[in-house]
């Protein structure tokens, strides 16, 4: 592990001074009248830092200038009261800085900012603290992991970041490790493991901190593992409790109460313990300290269908699953399972907020989630009580949710147990992990959503294969389907911003995009929602009506939310710009214009203008020739939907953050076999295929993308040149 200390003058000169008069008052102790002397950056870190706990996470409305959680506030709502910028000066917008990241993958962290000091992750599970006044890095943690894990990361080797808790930094890395910094120089208190290293399990989500308990679950039930979420010491790292959303080998006792009720819930037939069973907490979190209960979203099953999963049926709790747990101990309260017996990825881990609304003549404390299944749901955070469940994209799985059972009701016609069929939404979702943000100034809450379809059938020979993803699906059939499809006119399928009304369950307003993700959202009480476009545009709407006010061409795709904070009487708003994650390999988007560097941009009023980047080559180059039959360019066509398509792209389209093939140099095809079947980019991340492929299907799966290359060359070149 690497971390990297910067010596900077932060407490000697004015800008320290100023970190002084924002220091807010939480101390009981009397004001000494004598003369401070200057604060050194150390003195002032370790100072701050050593006072944030839940007590001041509570109260973060008292300091709306810091960003002190994830969601700025325990209930996620990723609302701010500052009003410095709003909806009259907003178009005075500039950039006051810019840090790179010095990486070309998907960037997703919600920075913490704390008394002028900002922590915030990278690809690969790095992270930095900088001088959130003006950039300047103070310190940077590598945990060196290793590169080929990242093939166990189904959805790019992101990070949604950091925890800061009495003078740590917390951070969970994609090799399935937990690790405790020093706030002040970023040195490591403590490092763990929290995963079975012979599985493929990930962490990409942001520790929350609960009563001096950090807690963090897992990703990979795409590759095969059984979900869980677990508490540790904030101090020693030493577990606490640990809570497994779906049973294991029914041979063996119970880990703890609740899995009996939910083995009800799955047939044996089927020897789900085997592949894992799914049910990873990989994101959401929120929590009620009134209450004292800590709101967990589950994901997916493993394998995805649950006709090979659990044959014959069962809810399978507790996928795709909101649970209410006391932090003390990990009890179970209350659950509520958005997608019973889940079979189209529907994950309950998106983002859930937490408000009081007045639903039917009363105040009610709900819990409000969109999760990927394309219900926007209300419930009684109290009780777990369903007060509403209404379609806010377009569905076809489902019919309509049933009030009185809580179950959605599921449209026969769509079956995939023997067909492949076209679904609403995609696995993708019609809301992903990109968090949403509340007004109560509105009312509304604003959705990065998304209409898109998902391919879905049933693989009848199904056959777990370690170490590549188990999803239950015909890769022949699919491979078939995306043949016919290519060419004909497809359903609708776009991002947009949705601002929906949940006391009324509507929609009000929405923005339309032309990528399928985008960033998450931040709102302010200066009438403002913020977003940033997967087309490279960060942009300011009217939150009360949706007019777009202020954009800043930033020509990186982002799927990051932003935040807003405050440095000496002045207020900032931050945002990574770095384009990946799921669903954004689907499409061509600025990163094959202008690459995917990554970056940290903040912007104030009365800034500068981001310097342009530089256009790179984009043109598709001639392959080399390869002789194939079309049964071996049918075989290819199989093959790399199996094993590539979700890293590079339907019809090998790229959006560029892993390599698009179609751009492959000659001596990359020189090369290609040994790519594909010895690792020769192991350490790029690019594993070996040779326990799955021959040589006869490198040489197709090669063939095939030499034909697509060639497709998307004839395209460009029937392109009409724009106009000057």
């Amino acid at each position: 592990m690497k971390t990297h200390l910067k010596t900077v003058k932060f407490g000697i000169g004015l800008f320290a001074l100023g970190m002084l008069a924002v220091l807010p008052a939480c101390s009981d102790e009397k004001a000494d009248t004598k003369t401070a002397e200057p604060q050194s950056f150390a003195e002032h870190v370790g100072e701050t830092t050593g006072r944030m706990d839940g007590a001041r996470i509570a109260a973060a409305d008292d300091e709306p200038g810091n960003w002190l959680a994830h969601g700025r506030t325990y209930d996620e709502q990723r609302y701010s009261p500052l009003t410095m910028i709003n909806d009259q000066n907003v178009g005075d917008l500039g950039l006051a800085w810019s840090f790179d990241t010095d990486t070309t993958r998907g960037l997703e962290a919600s920075p913490i900012v704390v008394d002028g000091v900002m922590y915030f992750t990278g690809s690969w599970s790095t992270v930095f603290a900088v001088n959130a006044k003006t950039g300047e890095e103070l310190w940077s943690y590598d945990p060196e992991v290793p590169r080929p894990w990242g093939k166990n990361a189904c959805c790019d080797v992101v990070n949604r970041g950091v925890a800061v808790w009495k003078g740590k930094v917390y951070v969970g890395t994609i090799d399935g490790r937990l690790v405790a910094l020093d706030a002040v120089d970023g040195s490591v208190v403590w490092d763990i493991n929290t995963i079975d290293r012979s599985k493929p399990y990930t962490i990409t989500g942001a520790p929350r901190i609960i009563k001096d308990k950090v807690i963090i679950g897992n990703g990979g039930a795409e590759l095969g593992v059984r979900g869980y979420f677990t508490a540790y010491d904030v101090a020693t790292g030493k577990q606490a409790w640990r809570f497994y959303t779906v049973p294991g080998n029914p041979d063996e006792p119970f880990e703890h109460k609740e899995l009996e009720m939910a083995a009800e819930t799955w047939t044996t037939e089927g020897k789900y313990w085997e592949i894992g069973g799914g049910g990873t907490v990989w994101d959401s979190m929120a929590y009620d300290p009134e209450l004292d209960l800590l709101y967990v979203g589950t994901g997916n099953g493993s394998p995805w269908n649950r006709y090979i999963r659990s044959p014959g049926g069962g809810d399978n709790l507790f996928l795709s699953s909101i649970l209410a747990i006391r932090p003390d101990s990990g009890e179970l309260v209350w659950h509520y399972q958005t997608t019973p017996g889940d079979s189209w990825d529907y994950t309950a881990t998106q983002h859930m907020i937490l408000n009081e609304i007045e639903w039917e003549g009363e105040q009610r404390k709900v819990l409000m989630q969109a999760p990927k299944n394309g219900f926007f749901y209300i419930l009684d955070r109290v009780t777990g009580e369903l007060l509403s469940a209404e379609k806010y994209v377009t569905v076809t799985w489902a019919t309509h949710v049933d009030m009185e059972t809580g179950k959605p009701v599921e449209d026969p016609a769509m079956s995939m147990e023997n067909a492949t069929q076209v679904i609403f939404p995609a696995p993708a979702g019609g809301h992903n992990w990109h968090p949403m943000a509340y007004s109560p100034d509105t009312g509304l809450v604003y959705i990065p959503a998304r209409e898109y379809f998902g391919v879905y059938n049933t693989d009848k020979n199904f056959k777990e294969e370690r170490g590549k993803w188990n999803l239950g699906v015909d890769w022949d059939a699919y491979a078939e389907f995306l043949k016919v499809a290519e060419g004909m006119e497809a359903p609708p399928a776009f991002g947009m911003l949705l601002a929906w009304d949940p006391v009324k369950q509507e929609k009000v307003w929405s923005v339309e995009m032309p990528t399928l993700a985008n960033g998450g959202v931040l709102t302010t009480a200066g009438n403002l929602v913020f977003q940033g476009t997967g087309d490279g545009k960060f942009v300011a709407y009217a939150a009360d009506d949706g007019t777009p006010l202020w954009a800043a061409p930033v020509q990186t795709g982002m799927i990051a939310p932003p935040i807003t904070y405050t440095v000496d009487g002045e207020q900032y708003v931050a945002i990574q710009a770095g384009y990946g994650g799921i669903g954004v390999t689907m499409s061509e988007g600025p990163i094959s214009k202008y690459g995917n560097d990554g970056r940290m941009l903040v912007f104030k009023l009365g800034g500068g203008d981001l310097p342009a980047l530089a256009e790179r080559d984009d043109s598709i180059p001639e392959p080399p020739a390869i002789e194939a039959t079309e049964a071996q360019l049918s075989n290819g066509a199989v093959k790399f939907t199996k094993y590539c398509m979700v890293c590079h792209g339907a019809y090998a389209v790229g959006s560029g953050v892993v390599a698009d093939l179609r751009r492959m140099t000659p001596e990359t095809h020189d090369v290609f076999g040994e790519i594909v079947l010895n690792g020769l980019y192991e350490e790029k991340g690019m594993v070996s295929f040779g326990d799955w492929l021959s040589e006869e299907d490198a040489h197709d799966l090669h063939a095939y993308i030499i034909e697509r290359s060639n497709i998307s060359r004839a395209a460009l070149a029937a392109t009409p040149e724009p106009a000057p």
